[in-house]
């Protein structure tokens, strides 16, 4: 028996059997049940998602001897003769092969005669974007105004190499790629007639790799079974089609937190021995980070990430933050850009690999502004530490009984750490307490001059502050805010700004003080 390829032997042989083009089937059919059919089509779309199919499928449902019907019988001598392509009606024409002018004008001549024995003469002109313009010009008239028994059909992947005038006398239906769910489950029915063990990763990459094409799923299936014996593992595919494996890419992900260059080059080059291209490394790991970057942002779907969540490394998820991955992933896609210029490919991607080392050093601009701001709280904390750090003690003239604070420092800390929890920016302003009293019912806190900002904040919230004062020490306190003023201090606080901007912007004083 002869061989059949597994693409030809599951064709669509009707339109429930059309996958992943409701849209496309559906309307096709009300138009026949209604008898409205239209004198030319155009279907567009990617590669191997059923155009050519669709076209068959039409032409068996305008000729089915069993009449105008939406689901050809699919026996018939007519049926049979259009699956078969050996059709007298049905005429099928390569766009490629068949671009000049002449082999229009032989369409124009044909179309004068009536069908030989069907109800339609049905022309499918494939790749139809591939003829030249003085073809689609001949094509005009005849498409606008044909014989009441012509119907064009135009497939095409490249829709808008169609001249306007050709679209513009079609009906068009725009095909599109197919789900990575459907093709797995159509993958699935193939390997269970063939009464074969397939893993269910296998298939899940299988379909994954098509990129929406069924009829690519199909072939690669056939290639994959013809090393497979009777059971497809995604280990052995792997192994034969020189695939990098999650296992393997999670491992570099750890090996770049670790950040040494020579781990990652020893085993980047342990991964290319093994006989990976560098352009099928570069795809991994582009996809890799990609993957980690929807988890990152909490998307789990096994559609989108390839596989399952749980097959990413937690540590390298956790580690990386989201600039980070979306740093790599375009620094992985713009050298896969340069590959085809590169003078050794091989050295690019070490290259890459080796920076790739320092990526957890990446600070993007937000974050590098949050740094700036500490070190600017840093230089105007020096010499200035809270008196509750310094070690200063002054002891309440009188104590409540009761009460669990035993000294103003006490009370200091624990008032700080209160107010930490839902206003963080106030318990930053006390901490520049420069000195304090506690008595019965006053609590006094001084802000030295250079310190005003932080004493006018804490004035702000003064309200804030003595509710907090008065559930610590369990009795109401009054709490009185004091900016000291000093020539000497005001002078301080500028000289500590300008230390700041020298040191942000790496600058020096050249007129004045």
């Amino acid at each position: 028996m002869v061989y059949e390829v597994t693409a030809t032997k599951k064709r669509p042989k009707d339109f429930d059997e059309l996958v992943g083009q409701e849209f496309v089937t559906t309307t096709i059919r009300s138009s026949i049940k209604r008898s409205r059919i239209a004198h030319a089509f155009l279907f567009s779309g990617p590669r191997g998602v059923g155009k050519t199919s669709a076209a068959r499928i039409l032409a068996k449902a305008l000729n089915c001897e069993q009449g105008l019907t939406d689901k050809p019988c699919g026996v018939c001598i007519s049926c049979k003769a259009i699956t078969h392509g050996n059709c007298l009606d049905v005429i099928e024409i390569d766009g490629a092969s068949n671009t000049g002018v002449n082999d229009v004008r032989a369409i124009k001549d044909e179309i004068l005669f009536a069908p030989n024995s069907s109800r339609y003469k049905i022309y499918i002109i494939d790749e139809v974007h591939m003829l030249s313009n003085s073809a689609f010009n001949a094509l005009l008239k005849t498409i606008e105004e044909p014989p009441p028994y012509i119907v064009f059909i135009f497939a095409t992947t490249e829709v808008h190499k169609v001249p306007a005038t050709i679209r513009s006398r079609c009906q068009q239906f725009n095909f599109h790629l197919i789900s990575i769910q459907q093709i797995k489950e159509k993958l699935k029915e193939v390997v269970d007639e063939m009464k074969l063990q397939a893993e269910d990763q296998a298939l899940f990459w299988l379909a994954k790799e098509s990129t929406g094409s069924l009829r690519d799923a199909y072939t690669l299936l056939d290639q994959v079974i013809s090393f497979s014996d009777d059971q497809i593992t995604l280990k052995r595919i792997q192994e034969k089609l020189g695939i990098v494996g999650i296992e393997q890419i999670n491992k570099i992900g750890e090996v770049i937190i670790d950040g040494d260059k020579r781990h990652i080059l020893d085993y980047t080059s342990d991964i290319l021995d093994k006989g990976i291209s560098v352009e099928q490394f570069v795809i991994e790991l582009v996809e890799y980070f990609r993957n980690l970057l929807f988890v990152k942002s909490g998307i789990n779907k096994e559609s989108l990430l390839s596989c399952s969540p749980d097959n990413f490394s937690k540590d390298v998820i956790e580690f990386f933050s989201t600039a980070q991955l979306e740093k790599a992933i375009e620094m992985f896609l713009e050298l896969y850009r340069n590959l085809k210029f590169s003078l050794n490919q091989r050295f690019e991607l070490e290259l890459l690999m080796s920076r790739l080392a320092e990526l957890k050093k990446l600070i993007i601009p937000s974050e590098l502004i949050g740094e700036v701001q500490k070190l600017k709280a840093d230089i105007l904390l020096r010499g200035n530490r809270p008196a509750i750090d310094q070690g200063r003690e002054i002891k309440p003239e009188q104590a409540h009984e009761g009460t669990q604070i035993s000294d103003k420092q006490d009370l200091l800390k624990r008032l700080i750490e209160t107010i930490k929890r839902g206003k963080p920016a106030l318990a930053s302003s006390l901490e520049k307490i420069d000195s304090s009293s506690l008595s019965e019912d006053l609590l006094s806190l001084s802000f030295q001059a250079r310190d005003r900002f932080s004493g006018e904040h804490v004035l702000k919230e003064k309200e804030t502050v003595s509710k907090q004062v008065a559930q610590i020490l369990k009795r109401p306190v009054k709490v009185e805010i004091d900016i000291l003023e000093s020539d000497i201090q005001s002078k301080q606080v500028i000289n500590e700004k300008v230390e700041i901007v020298k040191k942000v912007f790496r600058g020096e004083i050249i007129k004045g003080e």
